[in-house]
């Protein structure tokens, strides 16, 4: 029986996916013990065929003695947490699911857009506390919304944001240009882009190069007031450099989906500011995009055991060598 091991607490329990598994016959052994860091992987990676991945990371370490696995595989988009090139080293492709959860992250973006502008979550704390503190908000129609990584995720909250009248700027080093004159978006350097901005949402990778990507440096570079949302990785956002400006009032608000620690340690004092939004990492936790990205991963699964290379493989070039 093949073995697919995850780490991925969503894999393989939405939609058509837990029935797609069983039509396979696999064995879907879950890691989640929370006693361990790997999850217990190390526990069970000797005998196993595939390796789906969460939020815990795949190291080298993680790969030590798994001698029948044919493949890693993310459940999801970003493969900072996958060391793709000891996986290479190995002989396994590495494989994510791009675009699958794009239009939910989107749709998020929104809603935290939407929310920050007109003081729900705060709204909902005064009428359900006893009190009736109504704030004044702003408009969305007619602001800018500037976008820090215009790929698949980037460009479906510009549609959504365009649709409801926001101007949209962007920065992306490979920005996709076409897509970018039919929708009338300004590509910018980062600097330029937060010097313009009302709102800024990021939607970028995560590791080495990404890392406080946002810190006092480029905060002071946002306009007054204006507001953040991350739902890209934890490490891109300083989060000491945030809780400063937010008590400072250079920043007007922020919505965080993603921490560095998850949970997060809520000691820190972002986490007490009124005007700041908290998510637990959802962006991508609809029944649709949880659904299509597992149906990736099944796909996927079931091309490798076939003996063929998904069309999704990350590191296929760099294994033909």
């Amino acid at each position: 029986m093949v073995k697919v091991l995850t780490t991925s607490p969503g894999f393989g329990k939405h939609g058509r996916v837990p029935d797609r598994i069983a039509e396979m016959g696999w064995d879907l052994v879950r890691c989640d013990d929370a006693s361990k860091p790997d999850g217990g992987v190390s526990d069970q990676i000797a005998d196993a065929d595939i390796l789906v991945v969460g939020l815990v990371p795949a190291t080298a370490e993680t790969l030590v003695g798994a001698d029948n696995l044919k493949a890693v595989i993310k459940h999801g988009v970003g493969v900072d947490n996958i060391d793709i090139p000891a996986c290479t080293a190995a002989g396994l492709p590495v494989c994510n699911t791009p675009a699958a959860n794009a239009n939910a992250v989107a749709e998020l973006a929104m809603g935290l857009l939407y929310a920050m502008a007109r003081f729900i979550p705060q709204g909902h704390v005064s009428v359900t506390s006893g009190k009736w503190d109504r704030r004044v908000g702003t408009e969305l129609s007619g602001k800018v919304l500037g976008i820090v990584g215009l790929g698949n995720i980037g460009k479906k909250l510009a549609r959504h944001a365009i649709g409801v009248g926001i101007k949209v700027v962007a920065t992306d080093p490979y920005a996709d240009m076409d897509f970018a004159k039919e929708h009338d978006i300004e590509i910018l350097p980062l600097e330029d882009l937060l010097g313009k901005a009302d709102y800024v949402s990021l939607h970028i990778f995560g590791g080495k190069d990404n890392a406080a990507l946002i810190n006092r440096e480029t905060i002071a570079k946002m306009k007054p007031g204006s507001k953040l949302i991350n739902l890209a990785r934890g490490e891109v956002v300083d989060l000491d450099a945030v809780a400063e400006a937010l008590e400072s009032g250079h920043l007007g608000g922020v919505a965080i989906d993603a921490y560095v620690t998850e949970p997060p340690e809520t000691s820190h004092p972002v986490f007490g500011h009124p005007n700041a939004i908290f998510t637990p990492h959802s962006g991508a936790d609809t029944k649709e995009a949880v659904e299509n990205v597992g149906l990736m991963v099944v796909e996927d699964i079931a091309t490798i055991l076939d003996g063929g290379t998904p069309k999704r493989c990350l590191n296929a070039a760099e294994l033909k060598k």
